[in-house]
């Protein structure tokens, strides 16, 4: 019954820990601790989905097919907001190539989900991926943040800031 729906939220588990191995890789080759925390922090958030994510599948997977309760996800906390400090100037390149990455990563997670809620039948999966949406949303709204101030600093630290 909800099979197109399982392969989604495996692709969905794949492109979390996709960003999670990301923001790993990123925090290894920034310097200093508060930025390597800033890029520890996005891949902790990204495990968050993942396990939710796996979760979901076992309980889809064991479930009788008439009585698959999707509404369950509700009870994962949308992402807070991030605090991050200044990232030290030497790495503002770093910083804004990540985040540039970050954005498009969730705008290709807002489009995969709004494909899937277009091609499903069922409104327990389209309720899902409205939830899904909403929390690539969030994230996307703080990086695209993130990355304007990063390439201000980096604009200012060039020697010539347009802003």
């Amino acid at each position: 019954m909800y099979k197109e729906e399982i392969d989604i939220i495996k692709q969905g588990i794949l492109n979390e820990v996709e960003g999670y191995e990301f923001y790993k890789l990123a925090a290894k080759e920034i310097d200093g601790q508060n930025n390597k925390n800033s890029f520890l922090e996005l891949a902790n958030e990204e495990l968050k989905h993942i396990n939710y994510l796996k979760d979901l599948l076992k309980e889809i997977e064991k479930a009788d097919n008439d009585n698959i309760d999707l509404s369950s996800l509700k009870k994962l906390e949308s992402p807070g907001i991030f605090t991050w400090d200044k990232v030290d100037k030497d790495f503002l390149s770093l910083a804004i190539s990540v985040y540039s990455i970050g954005i498009q990563m969730e705008k290709d997670s807002i489009e995969f989900y709004e494909q899937a809620k277009k091609k499903t039948i069922y409104e327990k999966a389209k309720d899902l991926y409205d939830l899904l949406i909403k929390w690539e949303n969030v994230h996307l709204e703080q990086f695209t943040k993130q990355y304007d101030l990063y390439t201000k600093d980096w604009w200012l630290h060039q020697g010539f800031a347009p802003y």
